[in-house]
């Protein structure tokens, strides 16, 4: 029994029941129904993770070596984000004695989000029940009991989800059309992780993947739903407008455009090169599988380059006229937007060009002349992520909004070339980053340059809108550039305490961490005041944050970058 308490109870899962109480602790009773779902989702979480972790994985779900499943972690971290942020908006109404549609549409993502995270919870526990070893949860004899508190658990939360529809004034075909919304969200997710974790073995944890689909199905849902809105408003006005999870911004409209279009991209570059066979008379369909298009990689590569040219310039505009009534295209608004203050932000940009073009040869010469550890040199780029993105974010921030966005646009369509190693520059960006990767990358994905950006840029794009949290939108910022660049660094030269036996992480690293986060918020609080912003946050709920978040990074398996400025943004939103 203590063996198997002390399996349930490990380190990652300690921290994640911490930040989870953190969050319940905080809501008010108005989101009563919220919270349960949340604590159930954990429950769950937990229960499906210790199940999945005593069975053998099928071979088609190949994970990334070396990391736990993380389960858990996975399941409950965007629902508890979404859920501090609706926290937020409700003391900040409180306190005006306003209202805002903007809880109404991040309540429905909570649900939305929660409910492909049970989805997915099911499929695995249905996936990993055919191999079960002897590890028991509680003294659980098989499977079979496990299946059934689960399923309890998730008939419950839908119980819950009803019961928070209807208190919010929603009457007649509304709460079915949201039902059959959270399904069809529910189904996409399992469909979608199943595609991932098929087409990009090894590549991320069980954890990982859960978060990236969840993420993705939120997002492009979103995207969705404003489209089936505007197509069916003829039909029926009000059928879809709980869909609309609120207004956007320009800013917000244009990277999702460029986003929903890249995503697709590789589909529609499918039916291109398919087409293009058909019309050069090849007209066996198993060549497209066997030789991947064209045989001339110059003829294949053109067509690449005019697809992806075609999208952007054409069918994302076309979309975004369409949806949203956006009457400029997006590349003649980013050009009026940019000139519209030339001199600060041109001379951002020509800051930002000097710091990476000097880090980059700098960084990359010594990691081909130097016997610094990998992991160390990629904590250098933490760095400079502090330095581009810090005085930006303090004086223009939604030209930062809009740099985050392009810049991940721009990673996407170099990761898409060097994969398909598109001519002339796909063997090129190959070497360059093979240069800074480790253990959590593959020749099949590279995602710690995608996973550093989005740590920085989340808390940045979930800030916007109502914000009393002055320090939210750096989460990323201080716990990646700062905090988890601290604890690599100082653990790695000076720990000898390790938090385990079989972990590298060591109490002194840790120590670092948060120590270092504390010191830049005490130096950023006051430029913060400088430019209006006000202290609002107590400076225990500070160091809980802090604390919580660096506890996370000493224990977890997952990729960091992906979770720690996530758990750090939701718990300085309370």
């Amino acid at each position: 029994m203590a063996g198997g308490a002390a399996d349930v109870f490990n380190g990652e899962r300690a921290v994640v029941a911490l930040f989870v109480s953190r969050v319940l602790l905080s809501a008010p009773l108005s989101l009563l129904y919220e919270s349960l779902a949340l604590f159930l989702l954990s429950a769950c979480g937990l229960l499906v993770e210790i199940s999945v972790e005593s069975s053998s994985a099928p071979p088609r779900f190949k994970t990334r070596p070396g990391a736990s499943s993380g389960t858990l972690l996975g399941a409950v971290t965007l629902p508890a984000v979404i859920l501090s942020r609706l926290i937020q908006l409700s003391r900040v109404l409180l306190e005006n004695n306003a209202t805002s549609d903007e809880i109404s549409g991040l309540d429905m993502q909570f649900w939305t989000v929660s409910a492909s995270c049970f989805s997915v919870l099911i499929f695995f526990c249905l996936t990993f029940q055919h191999s079960p070893k002897n590890t028991t949860f509680f003294q659980l004899k098989n499977f079979r009991t496990s299946n059934c508190g689960l399923m309890h658990m998730v008939l419950l939360s839908m119980a819950l989800c009803y019961l928070s529809f209807t208190a919010k004034a929603d009457s007649g075909y509304l709460p079915l059309l949201k039902f059959v919304w959270l399904i069809c969200h529910s189904l996409a997710s399992v469909m979608l992780i199943q595609h991932i974790l098929q087409a990009f073995p090894s590549c991320a944890s069980l954890g990982e993947v859960l978060l990236v689909s969840s993420g993705l199905m939120l997002y492009f849902g979103d995207a969705l739903a404003h489209s089936l809105s505007k197509a069916l408003a003829f039909l029926a006005p009000s059928a879809l407008t709980f869909l609309k999870y609120g207004t956007r911004s320009e800013i917000a409209i244009v990277i999702q455009g460029v986003m929903v279009g890249l995503f697709l991209f590789p589909a529609f570059y499918k039916i291109v090169l398919w087409a293009w066979l058909h019309l050069t008379n090849l007209r066996k369909p198993e060549a497209l599988a066997t030789n991947g298009g064209p045989n001339n990689v110059v003829e294949m590569s053109v067509l690449f380059y005019a697809s992806l040219l075609f999208m952007l310039t054409a069918l994302i505009p076309a979309w975004m006229y369409l949806v949203w009534d956006f009457q400029k295209h997006p590349v003649a608004w980013v050009f009026t937007f940019v000139f519209s203050d030339p001199l600060k932000h041109l001379a951002l940009c020509l800051y930002w060009v000097c710091v990476i073009c000097v880090s980059v040869l700098r960084f990359y010469d010594i990691s081909k002349h130097s016997k610094i550890e990998r992991i160390l040199l990629r904590k250098y780029y933490h760095l400079v992520a502090v330095l581009m993105f810090s005085p930006a974010l303090l004086l223009l921030p939604a030209f930062l909004n809009l740099a985050f966005g392009a810049a991940f646009a721009v990673f996407l369509v170099l990761e898409m070339i060097r994969v398909w190693k598109i001519w002339p520059l796909g063997h090129t960006i190959h070497q360059f980053m093979n240069a800074f990767t480790d253990h959590r990358d593959s020749d099949i994905l590279i995602v710690s340059h995608f996973s550093l950006l989005l740590g920085c840029a989340l808390p940045i794009w979930m800030s916007s809108g109502l914000n009393d949290r002055p320090l939210a939108p750096f989460a990323g910022i201080l716990s990646l550039g700062i905090g988890d660049t601290m604890a690599s660094v100082v653990g790695h030269k000076y720990g000898v305490l390790r938090w385990s036996k079989t972990g590298k992480k060591t109490i002194e690293g840790t120590a670092a961490g948060i120590t270092s986060v504390l010191a830049a918020c005490s130096v950023l609080l006051p430029l913060l005041a400088s430019t209006g912003y006000f202290f609002s946050q107590h400076w225990l709920s500070l160091l809980v944050a802090v604390t919580v978040s660096g506890l996370l990074e000493a224990y977890t398996a997952q990729l960091d970058n992906a979770f720690i400025p996530l758990v750090f943004y939701s718990l300085l939103c309370l």
